[in-house]
C-alpha cells in the first residue's frame, strides 16, 4: 500500500511545549513516508505568524510542508508576503481554503473565496505550488445545493488547484458518490479523503455539530454505549481502520489525516493497514 499518498495534518501550537511536542510528532509520523504535513490557519489568519513560523522551521528540517491559506481579514499585500516566504523557504504547496473571519470581523472585511485565492496564487506565482483546495463529500455546511457545492469545487479546480482534500467523514458512500458526482461534472483531479481518528466521542461529536460532519446514527450508538475511554480508543480505531480499508480498496489515491498533533491515533490505523514504516 505504499505506492498510496499519505499525509497529516497539524495545528500551529500556542505555546512553545506544544510546539517541542509537535516537532517530535513529525519525526515519529515521518516514518510513514507522507507525501507532506500540513499546517492549518487560524479564522481570519489569526494564527499567520505562528502558523508560517512552524512551517519555515520544518522546512529547514527538509521536511516537505504544505501551510494552509486564507485572505481572511488580510489584504494582497500580506498574502503576497506570506507566498513570499514560503517560496523562499522552499515551500511548494499550499492549502488554499476561503477560511472563516475571526469574530466580530463580518462586517469589516468580505470573504475571498477558495477560487478566487487559487487564482490569484496562480497570477503571481505560476505553477510554483501545488495547490490543495477543500471537498466536501457531505457538502460544505453553508451550501445552497449539493449540486452548488460541486460547481463551487469544479470552480477551484478550473482556477488552477491540482487535487483537493476532503472534510472526515464516516460513511464511505458519501465519498464514493460524491467521486460519481465529481465525474459526471467534470471533474478528474484526484480527491483525497480526510480521515479523523476516533480518541474522543464528545469532543468529536461537538466538533462534527459545528463543522458539518455527520456521525452516523450506528456510530454514535456503539460509542455511547462505552463508557472506559480505552474502550472507546480500541472502538474508534476498528472503526476507522475499517473505513480507510473501504476507501482504499474502492480506490481512494490515498489518505489525509487530521492527527490533532497526535502520534498513535494515526500511526495506529496505518499499522493496522500494514503500512510499512521507514527503518531510520
Amino acid at each position: 500500500m505504499n505506492d498510496l499518498r499519505i499525509s497529516f495534518e497539524f495545528f500551529p501550537p500556542k505555546t512553545e511545549e506544544g510546539r517541542e511536542k509537535l516537532y517530535k510528532t513529525r519525526e515519529e509520523l515521518q516514518a510513514f513516508s507522507p507525501a507532506f504535513f500540513s499546517v492549518t490557519y487560524g479564522a481570519g489568519g489569526t494564527t499567520r505568524d505562528t502558523t508560517a513560523n512552524i512551517v519555515c522551521n520544518l522546512r529547514r528540517d527538509g521536511v516537505s510542508i504544505a501551510p494552509h491559506l486564507s485572505f481572511g481579514g488580510d489584504n494582497e499585500e500580506t498574502v503576497l508576503g506570506l507566498l513570499k516566504r514560503y517560496k523562499e523557504s522552499g515551500v511548494d504547496r499550499i492549502v488554499a481554503l476561503r477560511g472563516d473571519m475571526p469574530s466580530g470581523m463580518g462586517s469589516v472585511a468580505q470573504l475571498v473565496y477558495a477560487n478566487e485565492l487559487v487564482a490569484f496564487i496562480r497570477r503571481h506565482t505560476g505553477d510554483h505550488f501545488h495547490l490543495e483546495v477543500a471537498a466536501y463529500p457531505e457538502i460544505h455546511p453553508e451550501a445552497e445545493s449539493y449540486d452548488a457545492d460541486l460547481r463551487f469545487l469544479k470552480g477551484k479546480f478550473e482556477a488552477g488547484a491540482n487535487s483537493a482534500l476532503t472534510q472526515y467523514f464516516y460513511n464511505p458512500d458519501a465519498y464514493f458518490y460524491f467521486l460519481d458526482q465529481c465525474e459526471k461534472a467534470g471533474i478528474d483531479a484526484p480527491i483525497y479523503p480526510g480521515i479523523m481518528p476516533i480518541t474522543n466521542f464528545a469532543n468529536l461529536a461537538r466538533f462534527s455539530r459545528n463543522c458539518g460532519a455527520e456521525i452516523p446514527r450506528w456510530l454514535k450508538y456503539r460509542m455511547e454505549s462505552y463508557r472506559d475511554p480505552e474502550d472507546v480508543k480500541k472502538l474508534g480505531q476498528e472503526i476507522v481502520t475499517d473505513l480507510c480499508e473501504t476507501l482504499l480498496e474502492g480506490g481512494a489515491p490515498g489518505l489525509h489525516f487530521y492527527t490533532m498533533n497526535q502520534v498513535a491515533p494515526s500511526a495506529d490505523i496505518l499499522r493496522a493497514l500494514n503500512f510499512a514504516e521507514s527503518a531510520d
